[in-house]
């Protein structure tokens, strides 16, 4: 009787511990869940933030973030790296807060002074996102968008694959929407002109697999590229 008294007992112990680490897991679950809820409202917020700032930059960030995501798909980056060029693509503008609205809507050409003060944006938006726990790996492809593949870009003048891969990714998809839509300075260009520029870019602005990459799934492009100019 004693043994089977023990036997019982282990059992009920067993299926108690069972119990609580089946309620543990969904407990973790749930916080997990309520992390990556709060993840995004941060990146909503903020993208909203862009969309006050520019109506024109929060749909141009948009695009970004989908054609950034295929991209990286394409060139198998785990889920975590796609989550940061997501993020990257989306608040990659975020640092233009800090620029003078008369700067960013100039219909003339910008003077050296005013241009210097642009290029501080990606500065700015690092600065910003650095701050926030997930989003550091994000902020530096920020802080590097404009780097160039021939080192002559800023702010650090990095130069081929010194530049973080899903930098390199941002760099040619917001070339890409920026040329073909049309701004308060200029008309857009027509996406044959597009993509002839981005191939005469590969190798000195741009990544070449990159721009080759990008290129072949332009096709899939085609629909949403042509609202760019309607909505920019």
């Amino acid at each position: 009787m004693t043994n089977r008294a023990e036997s019982e007992s282990q059992k009920a112990v067993s299926l108690t511990v069972a119990s609580m680490l089946q309620n543990q897991r969904l407990q973790d679950k749930r916080i997990q869940r309520q992390v990556r809820q709060m993840q995004n409202s941060v990146v909503c917020a903020l993208s909203m933030l862009l969309d006050l700032k520019d109506l024109r930059t929060g749909v141009h960030a948009t695009r970004l973030a989908e054609w950034g995501v295929r991209v990286g798909e394409h060139l198998g980056l785990s889920r975590e790296d796609l989550r940061d060029v997501e993020n990257a693509s989306l608040l990659h503008d975020i640092g233009k807060v800090g620029v003078p609205e008369e700067i960013l809507n100039k219909r003339a050409p910008l003077t050296r002074d005013e241009y210097d003060l642009v290029k501080k944006h990606s500065e700015y938006g690092w600065a910003i996102l650095r701050n926030i726990p997930y989003l550091e790996n994000s902020s530096l492809l920020v802080l590097h968008h404009h780097e160039r593949w021939d080192g002559k870009g800023y702010p650090g003048a990095l130069r081929g694959e010194e530049i973080p891969l899903g930098a390199r990714i941002v760099a040619v998809v917001d070339a890409f929407d920026a040329m073909l839509s049309t701004r308060c300075y200029r008309e857009g260009l027509e996406m044959e002109e597009v993509l002839r520029r981005l191939r005469g870019a590969a190798g000195t602005q741009f990544d070449p697999q990159i721009v080759e990459l990008f290129i072949r799934l332009s096709s899939e492009f085609d629909e949403i590229a042509g609202t760019a100019s309607a909505a920019a």
